[in-house]
């Protein structure tokens, strides 16, 4: 790991809002670092690439993953079972988020086991610091998705509530999206 960032909703995970976090547990789901070693099925990387680790872990195969509907990947969340009792359905594996979500440990560590490697990464360009893409793994897209679902137009107005670098983030989209129209 090269760098991790802490995100406001690991709060719930110490106030016991988001429950079956084990003494132990590595918290951490936004984090990006340089690949050590690769498995004998990956195809995507080789060691020394940068990449940024979204924090949902997706398969790339399952029916979910091909409509593009990654957060409910039905093949990476190991305690799917569990989830689905919990909160009625199951989300995609998530790293450093509970049991609930697959029990996968987080990217507050010096190093992190990526399972679906191939599809759970985003690869760094060269010249690129750590600080300029470290929030892509959750703060900046988690705002970009709610600027693009409030479709947003050049000309509209838009005031943002929202906690910390998410509720700031989707501020930057609305020009992107001006220059792409």
């Amino acid at each position: 790991m090269t760098a991790c960032a802490i995100c406001g909703s690991d709060l719930h995970l110490y106030d016991g809002f988001m429950p079956t976090m084990e003494s132990g547990d590595i918290m951490g789901h936004e984090f990006m670092g340089v690949v050590e070693e690769v498995g004998s099925e990956n195809k995507a990387l080789k060691k020394g690439d940068r990449i940024v680790v979204p924090f949902t872990i997706t398969c790339g195969q399952c029916e979910q993953c091909r409509r593009g509907n990654f957060s409910v990947c039905e093949r990476s969340n190991r305690n799917k079972a569990m989830a689905d009792k919990v909160f009625g359905h199951s989300t995609a594996g998530l790293f450093g988020y509970s049991h609930l979500t697959g029990g996968y440990a987080g990217g507050q560590a010096e190093y992190v086991r990526i399972p679906f490697a191939d599809t759970t990464h985003v690869k760094v360009p060269d010249g690129v610091t750590d600080e300029q893409v470290l929030f892509l793994g959750d703060i900046f897209p988690t705002g970009w998705q709610a600027a693009v679902q409030c479709d947003i137009q050049p000309t509209d107005t838009v005031a943002i509530w929202g906690c910390g670098p998410v509720g700031q983030s989707p501020s930057a989209p609305p020009c992107c999206l001006a220059r792409s129209r």
